[in-house]
């Protein structure tokens, strides 16, 4: 008996959508591309740096103060956080979901024959569980400050060069780059093929546009730790 003959209600729409598989697989495309346009957005602003510690502290000051008289301070901020947290934990359990789902799906005389996962699906499950554990960390360095060295609130120059000028601080931001790199690179095409956005005449041009979007993140994010160990910034 179903849960709708249950209780003489028919699921919502929403509903019905969020259980469905193309469901599950349409909001993790969108939230996926929610991420990917603030992902732009942060490295844009993280390269400031190199402007100096008024140009970048003085940006991170005006952040606060988006949408005044209208918005409280800082009221922008955190509307965009809980935004975000939002498309990362539908992202994060639509992943979940539908990971057991495909594995509930494939027949047992079948598991020691084939390859549990292409190295696409792999990538994306690790890659997530390591971006997963690095967004505690990065808030814990660079929003509160709880484990920076520095940890000057509203002095965003100082903290960011407190934190890369500690060598294990780069390592975990390195391999967390790499690890969004290649995310970024086989999320955004799988992003287009469930909106529908592929065919055969945009497929190379999706391809390496994912390519071009997942190399220029990565290397705009790494460019501000090397940028610190060379000395450039400091």
């Amino acid at each position: 008996m179903t849960t709708a003959t249950r209780t003489g209600r028919h699921p919502s729409t929403l509903a019905t959508l969020w259980r469905s598989t193309v469901g599950k697989k349409a909001v993790m495309a969108v939230t996926g591309l929610v991420m990917l346009l603030y992902l732009v957005a942060h490295m844009l602003g993280n390269l400031k740096v190199f402007f100096g510690p008024d140009d970048i502290n003085g940006y991170a000051a005006w952040l606060r103060t988006i949408g005044q008289p209208f918005l409280g301070h800082e009221w922008f901020l955190w509307i965009a956080r809980l935004a975000l947290l939002a498309s990362v934990a539908l992202h994060g359990v639509s992943a979940y979901q539908l990971s057991r789902r495909d594995l509930a799906a494939r027949p047992s005389k079948y598991v020691h024959r084939r390859r549990r996962a292409s190295y696409a699906t792999r990538t994306m499950r690790w890659g997530g569980v390591i971006l997963g554990l690095f967004v505690v960390w990065h808030i814990l360095d660079l929003t509160t400050l709880t484990v920076n060295p520095v940890a000057e609130h509203g002095r965003v120059y100082q903290n960011v060069v407190g934190t890369f000028g500690r060598w294990y601080s780069d390592v975990i931001y390195i391999v967390a780059m790499l690890a969004l790199g290649l995310h970024i690179r086989h999320g955004f095409w799988s992003a287009a093929q469930t909106l529908g956005a592929n065919n055969a005449r945009r497929d190379r041009a999706l391809k390496l546009t994912a390519d071009g979007l997942a190399l220029l993140l990565t290397a705009g994010f790494l460019s501000v730790p090397v940028a610190v160990m060379t000395g450039v910034v400091k």
